[in-house]
């Protein structure tokens, strides 16, 4: 990889991905840069999804993408270091191309139908990123995947209570019906008192379900090698606080998008260092997944084209 494609994802990490360029630094040089350079990746097919004149555009574009990550060729030198770090790292094009197929379902009418239908979409686009990231980390046992899965499962969702204004300007609801009914995003833009009601009530329940994920995912850690971990947990801390954040405003969806600053990031930094050098967990494997974070995944019947049946307990 050359020096000026790394600092160009250097670049758009430190932008739009604040709270994993922080826990960066807490990755080997290695790691970091492997790591940087997914997010890059990722970030692309974001943007080609969110940034498209049209919604024909975008697909073409994906199209061509999935073309060129099966083929193991491409002219777009995002996609060719992509290709590249796969190679690298050991990861699964398929695996990749299932995250392609989640931001393809934003182009089209998202209007999410209940938890089920919400947790088969965060697999898709986090999901699959935490199982890349196994890859890159290079975390050996099988039985990571799964921890990973959560890990990404959980950022997700912390990621659609955040951004509900966000998303409702795009005319996107994943809140699921089963919690908000059958309420168009644009309700969320100017709210009245019931439907006020029913999103921070459904931002509660989400934020909950995500913490059983952020803990499955925690409780994995110990499957990656030694000089990872932390950089991972702190990854996870920081995010989890987004949640906390909009907790503490009573999950007020409209008072801007909750952030975590610099002072608190230092200070979740001090607590989460201390924690994993003095927690034995991180440092002992745990004894089993918890099969029924991925009941919804089974349900929704995932298409897990190259995938082993392993990832999905």
């Amino acid at each position: 990889m050359s020096d000026s494609h790394f600092r160009a994802a250097d670049a758009v990490l430190s932008a739009k991905g604040r709270s994993f360029h922080w826990a960066r630094r807490f990755l080997g040089e290695r790691h970091a840069e492997r790591a940087t350079r997914l997010y890059m990746l990722c970030r692309y097919v974001d943007d080609i999804a969110d940034e498209a004149d049209s919604g024909p555009a975008a697909l073409q574009a994906l199209a061509k993408m999935k073309q060129d990550i099966g083929s193991g060729r491409s002219t777009d030198p995002i996609v060719a270091d992509g290709i590249r770090l796969f190679a690298e790292c050991g990861i699964e094009p398929g695996i990749f191309i299932e995250l392609i197929d989640g931001v393809e379902s934003d182009l089209g009418t998202v209007r999410i139908a209940d938890t089920d239908a919400l947790i088969h979409y965060c697999y898709q686009v986090a999901g699959t990123v935490g199982l890349m990231m196994c890859r890159i980390l290079d975390a050996k046992e099988a039985a990571a995947d799964a921890h990973a899965i959560d890990l990404g499962i959980a950022m997700q969702l912390t990621n659609i209570c955040r951004d509900v204004v966000a998303d409702a300007t795009l005319d996107r609801r994943y809140l699921p019906a089963t919690l908000v009914g059958e309420l168009a995003p644009a309700a969320f833009l100017q709210p009245d008192t019931g439907t006020d009601a029913a999103v921070r009530s459904a931002l509660s329940d989400l934020l909950q379900l995500a913490d059983r994920y952020y803990q499955s995912g925690e409780s994995g850690l110990a499957y990656l090698p030694v000089a990872s971990r932390a950089g991972i947990l702190l990854a996870a801390r920081v995010y989890h606080a987004i949640g906390s954040t909009l907790r503490r405003n009573d999950f007020c969806f409209q008072s801007g998008r909750a952030v975590v600053g610099t002072g608190r990031k230092s200070l979740i930094t001090l607590q989460t260092l201390a924690e994993f050098v003095l927690h034995r967990r991180y440092w002992q494997v745990p004894a089993a997944h918890d099969a029924a974070l991925h009941e919804p995944l089974r349900r929704t019947s995932l298409r897990m084209t190259t995938l082993n049946a392993r990832h999905v307990d």
